[in-house]
């Protein structure tokens, strides 16, 4: 089956599928009042220089300022060697504060979207996408995607883009460009050229914050990053983003012109396709294998977790060859749940323990082959011994869950709150701490119906107990406005 791109476009947001063998593989949604900033430029000020962090915070005009890592500075220094004029780029050994300077103007292309608490990332290595290519003003140097593995093609689209290459730029030649015309390639570097003239002539105009460049929205990126050999259409549900995508296309990629479909159909475009059905069950924590073994997904803050468990599959042989054939299939539902939920940063996978190194051997190349597919940029460890693999996928924009979802305002954020048993017992030590203070006196306790109801019925012979012991009586009322975590044990 081949595969397809699916786009539900809407006044309040749009959602992109690429469907892979008729399976959901990539899911992209940016809504209109929350649209990424990645791939923006802006001319900044630097506002605070950390050489303790080596980096600095700079102003491009969003709520919070913007993180500038000293890797991800470039800057030019102008020197004289033996009577010549030689411009070379600072190396990154040298500290942020000989880079920048407090109130100094920089510009900046963001790198990363504001990611839960913190800022924006950016970089003044610029760089700029097109469909074939992508362009690096200000570096020498052109690079081929490893994606592209027939030797004689990637010589021949080193050497065509070489010559047609300008000064002072550098260019990646994108997989996308395999089997490209030299008009196709030109046509590319001469957009992206008229592209980096406007950013330069408004950054000598404009002050600090000012946006420079705005990068194209979900729509047209899907058709300039996702629309290869390997995918047969996109098909969009919005007439007018339809004739726009055209426009577009026709005017920069003819070549792709017949790939755009317009979706007429009654049904809902993400219904029609089952795509609708599939996004819930991408925020869940535990995926069932076919064999009946499970893994779990845990995203916290600072990396996210993936266990493996052999749930009810018993196996037909030895120990060994169960917990193997566990591993293997979840091998591949781990790398296809990764790329579906976009989960980056720091990922470890705890698979089920191996005695035979051998199999270890093959799980860990099993699961970089599972991989390939996934166009994010990722390193992987070999399996340790332990049974855990460690690796680190490119994080440039939230996960699908943290888009989809934010921290539950009950258990604010923990996954768990304490239980109504738990509850009562904190509610009797606190009857007998105040017992001894209220003697002949009277005690209200208000809570949520679950614990009150506790009290009532199970607990009620250890709360008349306390009564007597101490003297006083208590009054308990339930509110069914109260958090099932607090209540309140007041004297009268």
């Amino acid at each position: 089956m081949a595969n397809k791109i699916i786009v539900n476009s809407s006044m309040e947001e749009t959602r992109v599928a690429l469907m892979e063998s008729g399976q959901l593989a990539e899911l992209y949604i940016e809504r209109k009042k929350d649209a990424s900033l990645v791939g923006n430029v802006y001319k900044g000020k630097v506002v605070k220089i950390l050489p303790g962090m080596q980096s600095a915070f700079v102003d491009i005009g969003l709520e919070k300022a913007a993180f500038l890592h000293v890797a991800d500075v470039y800057s030019s220094l102008d020197y004289s060697v033996f009577g010549e004029d030689i411009e070379e780029t600072i190396p990154h050994h040298l500290p942020i504060e000989d880079l920048l300077q407090e109130g100094e103007e920089v510009m900046v292309q963001v790198s990363k979207d504001p990611l839960g608490t913190k800022g924006a990332r950016v970089t003044s290595y610029v760089t700029f996408p097109g469909r074939y290519l992508v362009l690096m003003p200000g570096v020498e140097h052109v690079g081929i995607s490893r994606r592209i593995s027939n030797e004689d093609e990637r010589v021949r689209l080193k050497e065509l883009v070489s010559s047609l290459k300008p000064q002072n730029v550098g260019l990646i030649i994108r997989t996308a460009s395999e089997g490209c015309t030299e008009e196709e390639l030109k046509k590319d570097i001469d957009f992206l050229m008229l592209l980096w003239d406007n950013i330069e002539s408004k950054k000598d105009k404009s002050k600090p914050p000012h946006l420079l460049y705005s990068d194209i929205d979900l729509a047209f990126r899907s058709v300039r990053d996702l629309l290869g050999h390997e995918v047969s259409s996109l098909i969009i549900d919005s007439e007018d983003e339809f004739n726009n995508l055209k426009e577009f296309v026709n005017t920069y990629f003819p070549k792709l012109s017949n790939k755009i479909e317009l979706y007429e159909g009654e049904e809902p475009i993400f219904s029609a396709y089952g795509i609708e059905l599939e996004i819930p069950k991408t925020l869940g924590k535990r995926v069932w294998l076919k064999s009946g073994g499970y893994i779990v997904i845990d995203q916290t803050e600072a990396l996210t977790s993936i266990d493996v468990n052999t749930g009810k599959f018993v196996g037909k042989a030895s120990l060994e060859d169960t917990l193997f054939k566990t591993n293997l299939e979840a091998v591949r539902e781990i790398a296809y749940q990764i790329r579906l939920r976009n989960l980056g940063g720091i990922i470890i996978i705890d698979f089920i323990d191996l005695e035979l190194e051998e199999n270890r051997k093959k799980l860990f190349t099993a699961f970089q082959e599972a991989t390939e597919k996934d166009r994010v940029k990722s390193t992987v460890l070999e399996v340790s011994e332990f049974g855990l693999i460690q690796m680190t996928r490119k994080r440039v924009r939230e996960s699908l869950g943290r888009v989809l979802c934010e921290p539950c305002s009950y258990c604010e954020g923990r996954g768990f709150i304490k239980s109504p048993i738990t509850l009562c017992y904190e509610i009797l030590r606190e009857l007998r701490r105040i017992g001894p203070k209220v003697k002949n006196g009277k005690v209200m306790i208000t809570a949520n119906p679950l614990i009150t109801d506790l009290l009532y019925e199970d607990e009620r012979e250890i709360l008349e107990t306390i009564e007597k012991a101490d003297g006083f009586k208590t009054i308990v009322k339930a509110d069914k406005n109260f958090h099932q975590e607090y209540y309140e044990v007041v004297r009268l």
